[in-house]
């Protein structure tokens, strides 16, 4: 029911987020780990409560407590590598030799899923949060694994469904 809630927390100017949001959550080109992930990897990445509580009650019955742990992980990881690899393009070629010196452990586990689910996930996170050189590394990945473009582009139209409901919401809570 949470992705109703969301749905029926969006006003009639986000009607197309709701409808968005609508079609994700029902069919996938995905398997049910992989979509399910998504939306809780993309909905922790927006940074809105509300959305990711909705989400995660949903979430909760599609997913084990295993997947919804490395879709968080997923999330999390991504927030530090986004910022540190997306700098390290922004300062130039001065820096590509540099070691990032970061413990990125649960990369290299995917923290207990299949490495193409994890892979999923932190590519949707990636483009939440605008990392050109993640995306484009994740993709990569997810691809040489066996997921088709059509998967790839769902978990992103997921990423950006979710970024829309999140604005929409917050919004919404600090217009009432």
């Amino acid at each position: 029911m949470s992705i109703d809630n969301l749905r029926s927390a969006l006003p009639e100017w986000a009607k197309d987020l709701s409808l968005n949001l609508s079609t994700l959550s029902r069919s996938s080109s995905l398997t049910e780990q992989q979509q399910w992930g998504t939306f809780v990897a993309a909905a922790a990445a927006t940074r809105n409560e509300s959305v990711l509580v909705q989400v995660m009650e949903d979430a909760r019955s599609h997913l084990s407590e295993e997947a919804v742990s490395a879709a968080l992980g997923a999330a999390s990881i991504m927030a530090m590598n986004n910022v540190a690899y997306r700098t390290r393009h922004f300062l130039g070629s001065a820096y590509d030799n540099e070691r990032m010196g970061l413990r990125m452990n649960i990369i290299g586990t995917s923290g207990g899923v299949e490495k193409v689910d994890f892979e999923l996930w932190s590519l949707a996170v990636s483009t939440i949060n605008g990392c050109e050189k993640c995306v484009t590394a994740h993709e990569a990945t997810v691809r040489g694994e066996g997921l088709s473009t059509e998967q790839v582009w769902e978990a992103v139209r997921i990423a950006a469904t979710l970024t829309g409901v999140a604005q929409a919401i917050s919004v919404v809570e600090t217009l009432d």
